[in-house]
């Protein structure tokens, strides 16, 4: 069956981003006089929207300008480290040429920040692809909260059901799948076997066609 939609998650899914996010929260913390563990990071950080996880390393609720500022030093860090490295994960532009030559609509469902989002936009040559790019911004919960893909299938008017997700994060996948979506995992995150919820796991996308796309659905 022909998906209405083919929805991708961005950090560690689009770019394989993650280990400089990892390496700016590790350097953020060591400035809190604190150190951050792997084991901490993937239980409690990873595809949250940032007021949670602000909120959670300081044990309070913060003011907006608090959160702001702490923001502003994390993606900072962040965008400095991964600048020289940005590339899409291998065989990404040729699935979405794939895909787009169908006419299958496509979005983008990340927890990521506008700023960041535009910076990997403005380095690498996808963004045509996408009809909609829904940020934390337009959420009010983060995964594993199915809203942010809920809210995805909506703006491209697809039942969700009916639409393909792609993941690499636990939250991420828990997330598409309470949407009711078939989920494809990359592997870039988490190890195999910390997938299992997922449809299909892969390397990266050279190991997925379009055509085994739509055999999720059948």
């Amino acid at each position: 069956m022909k998906p209405q939609a083919i929805i991708f998650d961005m950090d560690g899914t689009l770019i394989d981003n993650n280990p400089y996010h990892i390496m700016a929260w590790q350097e953020f913390y060591r400035g809190l006089g604190r150190e951050l563990t792997m084991e901490h990071y993937k239980k409690n950080m990873n595809g949250k929207v940032n007021r949670e996880i602000f909120e959670d390393i300081f044990s309070r609720k913060l003011t907006t300008e608090e959160l702001a500022d702490y923001i502003d030093q994390k993606e900072s860090l962040y965008r400095k480290l991964y600048e020289p490295h940005i590339a899409p994960i291998s065989g990404l532009m040729d699935l979405l040429q794939s895909i787009s030559a169908e006419n299958i609509p496509m979005a983008v469902a990340t927890s990521g920040l506008p700023v960041n989002i535009q910076f990997a936009f403005d380095r690498l040559s996808m963004r045509h692809y996408f009809e909609v790019v829904v940020d934390s911004t337009y959420i009010t919960r983060g995964k594993p909260n199915p809203e942010i893909y809920l809210k995805a299938a909506e703006l491209v008017k697809a039942d969700p059901a009916k639409c393909v997700a792609f993941e690499d994060a636990i939250a991420g996948i828990k997330a598409a799948k309470g949407a009711g979506m078939r989920v494809v995992a990359l592997s870039t995150t988490h190890a195999r076997e910390d997938l299992g919820e997922a449809d299909l796991i892969i390397n990266d996308y050279r190991d997925i066609t379009l055509a085994q796309i739509k055999l999720l659905l059948n």
